[in-house]
């Protein structure tokens, strides 16, 4: 497809209905591209900076009433789900020690020392 038509397509809006501690109950209309969710929160772009850097507001999911979606087709939200969960996945990879081979770790005894004085009490 090509890229100019791509970003020309309508990919619908999102509204998410949220509550904020000074404002009370929110209701704010995006369009789908400016949300997302991640880690136990709403991410909404809200702005852009000087510099073009997006400003966004994280919302915890547990203040978020409900987010009503507009989408062209259901598979295409179930992708961007599969996407989120594959790219939190690779996030936790890298910050979780795990082994430098894939190979199963051998089953071997561990031995652990005792204090011989603490048997006697």
């Amino acid at each position: 497809m090509d890229a100019d038509l791509e970003l020309e397509r309508d990919l619908g809006e999102a509204t998410i209905i949220y509550e904020e501690p000074e404002e009370g109950t929110v209701e704010q209309t995006v369009p789908n591209e400016h949300i997302a969710y991640f880690q136990d929160h709403w991410i909404i772009k809200t702005d852009e900076d000087e510099q073009g850097h997006d400003i966004v507001r994280r919302i915890p999911a547990k203040r978020v009433h409900y987010v009503e979606r507009s989408v062209e087709a259901f598979e295409e939200e179930v992708e961007t789900l599969v996407d989120q969960v594959t790219s939190f996945a690779a996030d936790l990879r890298t910050k979780l020690p795990v082994g430098k081979s894939a190979e199963p770790a051998e089953d071997r005894p561990v031995e652990v020392p005792v204090d011989r004085d603490l048997e006697r009490d």
